[in-house]
């Protein structure tokens, strides 16, 4: 059974960080891209960052360049999000999603494995 289990979420203040992790189990994830995408109160789905299956590729939404950065460590089959600079927007669930290919697409239909999601909420 392949599972995806993220953690780190909780509650910042604006101007904060918040660490995401996101571990793969069931099977090896070392050829398929990672990515994270998040979902707010009322609102779709929406792409947040992703990296390709070799690191080499790396995309981030307008809306974090320069705040969020995403990484993986293959040995553990986690991939992770650091985010800086929290604003009140950032508020949202957080899903870590495996890719079916090797490329960091922005296209949620290009991922098929996906985690429970984790609560991110920053205050004003």
């Amino acid at each position: 059974q392949v599972q995806l289990v993220e953690s780190g979420g909780g509650l910042a203040q604006a101007g904060g960080s918040l660490r995401l992790s996101c571990e793969a189990s069931g099977r090896t994830f070392s050829k398929s891209s990672m990515g994270w995408f998040r979902q707010a109160p009322g609102k779709e789905r929406t792409f947040v960052a992703a990296v390709s299956w070799t690191g080499a590729n790396i995309a981030y939404a307008d809306s974090v360049k320069g705040r969020f950065t995403i990484s993986t460590n293959n040995a553990k089959n986690t991939v992770y999000l650091q985010m800086n600079s929290l604003k009140p927007e950032d508020t949202a669930v957080y899903y870590c999603a495996a890719g079916r290919w090797g490329i960091a697409s922005i296209m949620s239909s290009d991922y098929n494995y996906w985690g429970q999601g984790t609560q991110v909420t920053v205050s004003s």
